[in-house]
C-alpha cells in the first residue's frame, strides 16, 4: 500500500527520476535475473488470414479461454479483456493482435527455456480449439497493413495517429513486426553503463545472428531483417543507438534527460488515455503540460513514458534488449542466452567490451544499418558481423559456463547458443534459410512459410 501511494504521490524534483533507475541497482549477482519477452502472429489455419480481436475465432476467446483453463488473472481496459497475467508473468496484445509473452524474471536459462515451452503449449492447447496457429517471424510475410487487424487499446490509437508525423514506417513497427527480447539486471550505476554500451554495440551483430524477416505481402522485400529496417524510420525522438551513452560521465541522470526530451504519447488517468502526443514531459515536470494544465505527473507516469521509448537497448530498473527478430522456440531461448552469458560474468562482460571499445558512432551505425541487409557479410572496421559474431558466442559460452547454471540431468546452460553457433558456422542467417527454401523447395508458395516457421 505504502509502495502505490507513493507511486501515485507528485513527482517534485529531477532527482525523483533519476532515483528511479537507482533503484534497479541489484549489487549482489546472485539477485540477478534473466527476462524474457518474445512476439508472434496468430493467424486461422483454414486460409492463413490474421485473427481479429472480435468474433468466435477471435483474440477475446481465446484470452478468455486460456484464463479460465490455465487460472490467469484477467488485464481489463474497461470492460475489454487485453491481457493476461500469473505467477510473474503477463499475455498481452500488440497493436496488430501479435501475442506477447513476458516472461517472469527467472534465475536460469533452462527455467526460461520450460517456460517458453508451457506457454507454447497452452497457447496450442487453447488456440488449437479456436483454428488458429502462431508464426514465428519478424514481421508479417503475407497481410497488408489495411488488412490486419486493430487492437482496442487505447494508447495504440494514440500512437497510430502520431507515427505518420515523425516517419514513414512506424505504423509497419506496430501492426506488421515481432521481436524477442531479454531483460537483464545491472548491479550498479557502473555496471549499467558497461553493460549499455557493450549490448549498444552488439545489437546489430544479434539483429544479424536472429535475421528472420525475408518476406512482405507474400513475396521477399529485399531484406534479411526487414524489422530492423522499420526501427531506422519510424521515429528519430525515441529511436536508435543512443551515441550519448558512450559519452564521458553517462549514467542514469543522463538518461533520465535523455527521456525527458522525448516527445509524449499520452497520460493515463481515470481508466483513459489523454492524448499528449509531441508534448513535453519537462512541460508536465512543471505543471504546464497543455494537455492537463496545473497537472504534475506521478512515478506511473514516468514509467509509462519510459515504456514509450523504443531504442536498440532501453533502460528500465533492468536493461532491455531489443534487436532480435522473432524465431522458433529454439531461438527464442538463445537470446537470453547470448546475453546472459556476457551480462553475469565480469570476465566475459570485460572481453566483450574489449571487442568494441574501440568502435565510433558512426562505426556502430552503419554497422545497424547494413545488418538488416546483409547479415553476417556486413562490414564492421575490417572485419565481418560473422567474425565479431563467432567472438562474442565465444565470449557468451564462456561466461555461461562459469556461471554453471544445472539443470536436473547435469547440464549447463551453453547448450542453449547450439543454434547460434551454427548460422556463425555457416555464415547464414535464418532469413537466408528461408529465402533459400522459397526460391527452390517451396516454387514461391508462401503457404509453405506458414507451416515452417508455426510453433
Amino acid at each position: 500500500m505504502a509502495e502505490t501511494k507513493e507511486r501515485a504521490r507528485p513527482i517534485e524534483s529531477h532527482a525523483q527520476l533519476v532515483e528511479h533507475f537507482e533503484k534497479g541497482n541489484k549489487p549482489d549477482p546472485n539477485t540477478w535475473r534473466i527476462g524474457t519477452e518474445h512476439e508472434k502472429f496468430g493467424f486461422h489455419v483454414r486460409d492463413h488470414s490474421p485473427v481479429a480481436y472480435e468474433g468466435p475465432f477471435g483474440i477475446r476467446q481465446l484470452l478468455t479461454g486460456l484464463a479460465e483453463k490455465y487460472g490467469y488473472e484477467r488485464i481489463m481496459e474497461g470492460e475489454t479483456i487485453i491481457g493476461l497475467k500469473k505467477d510473474g508473468a503477463s499475455i498481452s496484445l500488440e497493436p496488430g493482435g501479435q501475442f506477447e509473452l513476458s516472461g517472469a524474471p527467472l534465475e536460469h536459462l533452462h527455467q526460461t527455456c520450460s517456460e517458453v515451452g508451457v506457454h507454447l503449449a497452452q497457447l496450442r492447447d487453447v488456440a488449437g480449439n479456436l483454428g488458429i496457429a502462431f508464426l514465428g517471424l519478424g514481421v508479417s510475410p503475407k497481410w497488408s497493413l489495411e488488412e490486419t487487424p486493430i487492437m482496442p487499446k487505447g494508447r495504440y490509437k494514440i500512437m497510430r495517429d502520431y507515427m505518420p508525423k515523425v516517419g514513414r514506417l512506424g505504423r509497419q513497427m506496430m501492426f506488421r513486426s515481432c521481436t524477442v527480447q531479454t531483460n537483464l539486471d545491472y548491479g550498479s550505476e557502473n555496471d549499467m553503463r558497461k553493460k549499455m554500451r557493450v549490448s549498444l554495440a552488439l545489437q546489430p551483430i544479434v539483429t544479424a545472428l536472429f535475421a528472420n524477416s525475408p518476406f512482405m505481402e507474400g513475396r521477399p522485400n529485399g531484406f534479411l531483417s526487414y524489422r530492423a529496417q522499420i526501427w531506422t524510420d519510424t521515429d528519430p525522438d525515441r529511436t536508435g543507438m543512443l551515441p550519448f551513452a558512450f559519452d564521458e560521465g553517462f549514467g542514469f541522470e543522463q538518461y533520465a534527460d535523455y527521456a525527458l526530451d522525448v516527445p509524449m504519447y499520452f497520460v493515463y488517468r481515470n481508466g483513459k488515455y489523454i492524448d499528449v502526443a509531441g508534448q513535453s514531459f519537462r512541460d508536465f515536470l512543471a505543471g504546464k503540460l497543455p494537455g492537463l494544465p496545473g497537472e504534475k505527473p506521478t512515478l506511473t507516469d514516468w514509467e509509462d513514458h519510459l515504456s514509450t521509448i523504443f531504442p536498440e537497448v532501453r533502460l528500465k530498473t533492468y536493461i532491455e534488449q531489443r534487436g532480435a527478430d522473432a524465431g522458433p522456440w529454439s531461438r527464442l531461448c538463445a537470446l537470453p542466452a547470448f546475453w546472459a552469458g556476457i551480462f553475469y560474468c565480469d570476465a566475459a562482460l570485460e572481453a566483450a567490451w574489449s571487442l568494441v571499445k574501440c568502435w565510433t558512432a558512426e562505426d556502430r551505425e552503419a554497422l545497424r544499418r547494413s545488418v538488416g541487409v546483409l547479415g553476417l557479410r556486413a562490414p564492421i572496421r575490417g572485419m565481418s558481423a560473422r567474425d565479431v559474431a563467432q567472438q562474442a558466442l565465444a565470449i557468451s559460452r564462456q561466461g555461461l559456463k562459469s556461471r554453471n547454471k544445472l539443470n536436473a540431468g547435469g547440464d549447463d546452460e551453453t547448450h542453449f547458443l547450439s543454434e547460434l553457433d551454427d548460422i556463425v558456422a555457416t555464415g547464414v542467417t535464418p532469413a537466408e534459410r528461408l529465402l533459400e527454401r522459397w526460391r527452390t523447395d517451396w516454387k514461391g508458395d508462401m503457404t509453405k512459410v506458414f507451416e515452417a516457421c508455426a510453433y
